[in-house]
């Protein structure tokens, strides 16, 4: 990026490295004392923060961090969607103070009337008809995958370069500089090379999609409707209608991952773009920040699997599919809450237009200063890119990743009282956000970019 000063930039990083652990003694204090956390943190990718240590947080409410030395945030990373109901709203307070209190009971491996209240909810937003719960969006996935290669009898699936499906071994592959498979940098000992159960072709690519979809063993196509995790890209238009007539054409099923894409509206991306999918995962925002996960299959997919189980095949006991903890009596009483009183549809209307104001300052910014970036939105969630146009595909996000950058833009935020996603520059908007909270961000984000490029 020889548009800037990179002796600058690094001189910039420095000077807010030093400020922000200045400033946050408390929190280095409970990274260094860690000794008995792996990598010092309770997760590792608590890690990716910049700074050096994460901060330690003492309070969350609403779209507000109150970390351990004092300081409040607003925040925009929301724990990476996982709290996109806001940090312990009401609705969910009393829903959890009534569970695990007044009721009583966590987990019984027993169905509560809570259950169908939310199958049927998610059948309103998404359009499926059934459902089953997991405590992930990463065990909705594992758990499908192998549902849909037992109705089609196909060995493999199909994901996009640079997707994100949790840590799902066969999902974790992607095209190299020359276009060929290769496992993802840096994935940890796969017990198979995912090249060997997994086609990869680029988001946007459908003569690409076509051609592997052609040699007939791909049980489904798993796809983001945008992929998120590496920086938003957002599908041209007709790329999904033409992902579905292929897949109707090949015989493959499809299955949507709208765990990131929840934020296009109180359906999702399914709802937001008409889209038709065989089944749909999502997990992390649905509970508020309670575990949780969920896949839908339609009415046809559910009676194929059904139908299978006259093979040998165990959906109920040890067949790899379900655990103990999973469709719990709290997670339930948890998202009952959320989608009913939380994520309305009024609500995702008030996200979006917040969202909306976000990038439309920011974009007023970079044109302003000449900065070849960009801007992508997904409903309630915003993302700048350090390219212009935006990337069309992941093979292109990689390429305009500037780790350097962000740790600038995040540190210079934090230090200022402004939180963003650590695995890169999301900002998502929950029902508490306010705009004041977004002209917060706007003003310092305003002075970040003075600072770097004057």
């Amino acid at each position: 990026m020889d548009y800037l000063n990179r002796e600058k930039l690094a001189l910039l990083v420095a000077e807010e490295g030093s400020l922000y652990e200045f400033s946050h003694p408390n929190s280095k204090a409970l990274h260094d004392d860690a000794n008995h956390l792996f990598a010092r943190v309770p997760m590792t990718w608590m890690n990716k923060w910049a700074g050096g240590f994460p901060l330690g947080f003492a309070a969350a409410h609403g779209a507000t961090i109150t970390d351990l030395d004092g300081h409040e945030l607003t925040d925009f990373a929301l724990g990476d969607t996982g709290a996109m109901a806001g940090h312990s709203p009401e609705p969910l307070i009393r829903a959890m103070a009534g569970r695990v209190g007044n009721k009583g009971g966590v987990t019984t491996m027993l169905p509560t009337e809570d259950a169908e209240w939310v199958a049927a909810d998610m059948t309103r937003r998404f359009g499926l008809a059934q459902w089953s719960f997991s405590l992930s969006a990463t065990d909705a996935n594992r758990w499908l995958l192998r549902l849909v290669r037992l109705v089609t009898n196909r060995p493999k699936i199909l994901v996009f370069s640079y997707s994100y499906h949790g840590s799902v071994d066969e999902t974790f592959v992607v095209l190299d500089e020359n276009g060929r498979p290769v496992s993802r940098p840096g994935n940890v000992a796969p017990a198979l090379d995912p090249t060997t159960t997994t086609r990869v072709v680029e988001f946007n690519d459908l003569e690409a999609l076509r051609r592997e979809l052609a040699y007939g063993d791909v049980a489904a196509v798993l796809t983001e409707p945008a992929l998120t995790n590496i920086g938003i890209v957002l599908p041209e238009p007709g790329f999904l209608e033409g992902v579905r007539a292929l897949c109707d054409a090949t015989g493959t099923l499809l299955i949507l991952d709208e765990t990131h894409t929840f934020s296009a509206g109180p359906g999702g991306a399914t709802r937001r773009y008409g889209l038709r999918p065989d089944a749909i995962t999502i997990g992390k925002s649905l509970g508020g920040g309670v575990p949780c996960g969920a896949y839908g299959l339609s009415d046809q997919l559910a009676a194929r699997v059904l139908a299978s189980v006259s093979s040998g095949a165990d959906i109920v006991d040890v067949g790899g599919v379900g655990g103990t903890l999973a469709g719990n009596a709290m997670s339930f009483s948890a998202m009952r809450a959320v989608l009913g009183e939380v994520l309305t549809d009024e609500a995702f209307a008030h996200m979006e237009a917040l969202a909306t104001t976000f990038a439309q300052g920011v974009k007023t910014t970079i044109d302003a200063q000449g900065l070849p970036w960009s801007i992508s939105q997904l409903g309630a969630r915003c993302e700048y890119r350090f390219a212009s146009p935006a990337p069309r595909n992941g093979g292109e996000s990689v390429k305009c990743a500037d780790p350097l950058l962000e740790d600038y833009l995040h540190l210079y935020g934090v230090n200022r009282g402004v939180l963003l996603t650590p695995f890169h520059n999301m900002a998502l908007m929950c029902p508490a956000t306010t705009s004041e909270d977004v002209a917060h961000h706007q003003s310092v984000f305003d002075d970040a970019i003075t600072a770097l490029v004057s």
